[in-house]
């Protein structure tokens, strides 16, 4: 670190909203703020500096940021430490950042995705200068930026599980998303950047690498020459793809997971199916949002995959890859889905039995095709549509569970009381509950002794 031990360290106080990714947004903006002075204080009464990271993919999202907002600035006004500065980050702070800074005067700066790494520089500058007369807004007009292996990171999660991103931004045209009008165009990291990132994590004791971007499966194509051909037919002599770099970080010594998410299905191929289930390192565990499968609502929400290549996709992903756990996520109640298109989806659901499945109500985003469209569904359609969806899954969920009992399972321990399974993403996916206390952050081997709905009971036997 920079400076100097006879600097006094100011504090920030944290409120990260939001996916993963923004997550490890939230780490680097630590990490660079860290080389100017400033430590994370856990209580954020006492912090000189409060930043709100936001999520504005949602409206359930952006109203639970801007919430935040009004409790952080609520706070500062009764007890919290006195000239205590109040920041806005994340998507939120990207998108609407010059509204925001005429409706929210109490902020005192706004900092979009590409200004986490100068937090701290910005951080001082606010000290220095009179925000008096209103926020101070560094949001760059178009995101381009992306981590390093060396990039400075406060890690926030557990010492044994940690996100890796390695790829920022979209070049998807899905009409409900405007992702890539707030992180810009798919740009990948290398993949010696990414090797020798989760090398030093898997050096530093973690033992799951959670893979993350807006679209795992496109990672490496961008530096693509448009002369190779279709990208969806994956050639290492094109370039970088996830194809080798799975082959690369199955290299590195050490027991540990590599879970793949955010996938999308227009970039899967059988090579990749392969590079899966020949890298024992690789969990058996594909996060692949789909959103629909009837062809009309596919093409509305201009997916660039057909219902036949779905439904092609998971056969191959379940005969390709043994003991495979698949999450999905889909939407209900998009601009002009009828009750045909939505049984057409319950079917589908019903039939293929994901052992991990979400459900969202349709988000009309200002500025997104979808939001123009005719025909949106009305709020309580929207709701009941989420509501069948989810009572389906249940009964499934519960089926999948149930057949579990009485195998053998490695589990990674989170606490000495609960654990994940390779088919168990963090904050998202089932839990296996331990009979008695093991040590946190190891892989247990596990006997499945019972379920309760989602989540498992085991018994463990002995560390591996």
């Amino acid at each position: 670190m920079s400076s100097s031990s006879n600097i006094t360290k100011k504090k920030i106080g944290l409120v990260s909203l939001g996916c993963a990714k923004n997550l490890v947004d939230a780490e680097i903006l630590l990490g660079g703020a860290a080389l100017h002075g400033y430590e994370l204080t856990k209580e954020n009464d006492e912090a000189d500096v409060v930043l709100i990271n936001t999520c504005g993919f949602i409206d359930m999202a952006k109203e639970e940021s801007i919430n935040a907002i009004f409790e952080a600035h609520r706070r500062r006004l009764h007890g919290a430490k006195p000239g205590q500065k109040l920041v806005v980050g994340g998507c939120l702070s990207q998108r609407y950042s010059s509204d925001l800074a005429k409706q929210l005067p109490e902020v005192d700066a706004f900092l979009g995705l590409d200004e986490i790494a100068r937090a701290g520089e910005i951080f001082n500058q606010l000290f220095e200068e009179d925000t008096s007369e209103g926020p101070v807004v560094t949001v760059s007009r178009r995101a381009a930026y992306i981590p390093d292996f060396d990039t400075p990171r406060v890690r926030l999660t557990a010492g044994h599980t940690t996100y890796v991103k390695i790829a920022e931004g979209c070049n998807h045209p899905c009409s409900f998303c405007v992702i890539p009008q707030m992180r810009g165009r798919h740009r990948s990291r290398s993949v010696d950047s990414v090797v020798k990132e989760v090398k030093g994590l898997v050096e530093s004791g973690v033992r799951e690498i959670n893979l993350v971007s807006q679209d795992t499966t496109y990672f490496g194509m961008d530096q693509w020459d448009e002369k190779a051909g279709p990208r969806a037919q994956v050639d290492a002599a094109k370039g970088p793809s996830l194809i080798g770099l799975l082959d690369e970080l199955g290299e590195i010594q050490g027991d540990f997971w590599i879970r793949l998410l955010y996938t999308h299905p227009a970039h899967w191929s059988d090579d990749l199916i392969k590079a899966i289930a020949r890298n024992p390192k690789v969990a058996r565990y594909v996060d692949m949002p789909l959103q629909h499968i009837h062809e009309e609502m596919l093409s509305a929400m201009r997916r660039e995959t057909s219902r036949e290549h779905i439904e092609g996709l998971v056969e191959r992903l379940r005969e390709g890859i043994a003991d495979l756990t698949m999450r999905t996520t889909f939407i209900v109640g998009f601009p002009g889905e009828s009750e045909e298109h939505f049984q057409s989806l319950l079917d589908f659901i019903r039939k293929t039995r994901f052992e991990r499945l979400g459900v969202f109500a349709y988000s009309r985003e200002e500025n997104s095709r979808a939001a123009k469209m005719p025909d949106q569904i009305h709020g309580r359609t929207k709701q009941r549509r989420l509501r069948e969806a989810m009572l389906l899954q249940q009964q499934i969920a519960r089926e999948v569970a149930q057949s579990q009992v009485g195998r053998n399972i490695k589990v990674l321990a989170d606490t000495p009381l609960l654990g994940r399974t390779q088919g168990d993403a963090p904050d998202v996916d089932c839990r296996v509950h331990f009979e008695k206390p093991v040590t946190s952050g190891i892989f247990v081997n596990c006997r499945i002794t019972g379920a309760r709905d989602y989540d498992l009971v085991g018994m463990p036997e002995f560390y591996v």
